[in-house]
Parts: C-alpha cells; structure tokens; sequence
C-alpha cells in the first residue's frame, strides 16, 4: 500500500485535474469572445451602422443596428454559418480548435485514472506511474496553449466575422470598418484549465521529489560504510 503522504498528493493531482475539467466543461458553452464593427451601406458617404457578434463554441448571435438597416438579430450555428461564408482556413481553424479541447478533456480524464491509480497501488516507473501523469497533463497544457492561440488567429487573421456579416446582409449589401475583438470568459477560463494543469504536475513534481530524496537517504548508508565492512 502506499504512504498516506503519496496518497494525499496523487488525490491532490486528481483533484486539480477534476476542476480543471469542469472548467473547461463549462467554458465550452459560454461566451467565447465578442466582435463589433461599424456598418456601411454600399456606396453611402454617412452611416451609423453596426453590427455586434457574440461567439460561442458552437453557436453565435448577430445583432445588426442599420446594418443595412434597422436593428436585426440573427442566431446562427459557427460551422454551418462558417461554411457558408466560403473561407475554407475558418471552418478548418474551429474545427481544430473544437478537436484539441475534446483531447484536452481525454488527456485530463487519462490524468484523472492514472493518480487514482496511483493512490491505492504502487505501480512501477511506467506509463501508469507518474511519467503517465507528466504526459496527460502536459499535454493538456500545450493543448489548451494551442487552442488559445488559434481561436484568436481565426477571428484576427481569416476576418472570419467581417465575411459573416456582409453575407447576412440579405439582398442589400454592406461595407464593414473598424473591426474589434473582445475576449469573453469562455476565452479566460481555457487560461485557467492551463494554469490547473500545471498546478497537477507541480503536485506530482513534489511527490517525485519527496520519494528520490527518501531513496537517496535509504542508500546513504551504505555509500557510507568502510570498505573493510562492505568486504563481508
């Protein structure tokens, strides 16, 4: 059986590697991001128009305010509406991002198994021992990194929101400036699941430690005694 010390720290790991998944659960379906930008009738000098899209994972919302014209709003799915527009690099950067957040849910889960595992037994320097939980929860940090990154790349570089709007328009079409993108929570949160990630290896750091120092004092006195005494 192992030490009540490791035991504490592999449910520690557990435990921060279980949060870690409730957030990211969560961020999943809330708010992602919001981009405004200002609206144009094709060929008009003057225009107070706008128009105002809230990103989600999955789903969005468009409100339009004389964008051609008064005030509209438009629910939409992000794939299907992405599809539509046409820019194949969008619809091929959401769907990445929407495949590395379910890795990071399995990697996390693999995390999860591996320190319960190692709370009850004492498995070896394996895949299922701690070097298991250096590479779940490593990769769930670069993952989430990576995910971080090409969210804001879709939205900055492709002007995946620019297109969406025009295409919205109807049969009257628009010119859009000033484009902005303000992160929302669902965005922050992924930054948290990073953070909760490490915080598991960091956990787990500390046992390794702790149990090479242990081994390290246990040999000590051996190392240690005469020659003439190691003889017999």
């Amino acid at each position: 059986m192992p030490s009540t010390t490791k035991t504490l720290l592999f449910l520690s790991s557990a435990l921060a590697t279980s949060i870690s998944v409730g957030v990211l659960g969560y961020c999943m379906s809330t708010q992602w991001a919001e981009t405004t930008m200002e609206c144009t009738r094709s060929g008009a000098i003057f225009s107070n128009g706008s128009a105002l899209i809230t990103w989600k994972l999955f789903v969005g919302d468009l409100n339009r305010d004389y964008c051609p014209f008064f005030g509209y709003e438009e629910k939409f799915e992000v794939i299907p509406k992405l599809v539509e527009t046409g820019e194949v690099p969008s619809v091929v950067l959401h769907a990445l991002v929407l495949c590395l957040l379910a890795l990071c849910l399995l990697c996390s889960a693999s995390s999860i198994l591996i320190s319960l595992y190692n709370s009850v037994s004492n498995p070896y320097e394996t895949y299922m021992g701690p070097i298991g939980l250096y590479v779940c929860s490593s990769l769930s940090a670069c993952l989430s990194v990576l995910v971080l990154i090409l969210f804001v790349v879709n939205l900055t570089v492709t002007r995946m929101a620019e297109k969406l709007v025009k295409i919205s328009t109807g049969i009257t079409p628009a010119d859009v400036r000033n484009e902005s993108t303000k992160m929302m929570l669902g965005y922050y949160l992924v930054i948290l699941y990073t953070v909760l990630s490490l915080v598991a290896i960091a956990v787990i750091y500390m046992y390794d430690q702790a149990a090479y120092t242990h081994r390290r004092e246990q040999q000590r006195p051996t190392e240690d005694a005469p020659k003439e005494i190691m003889m017999y």
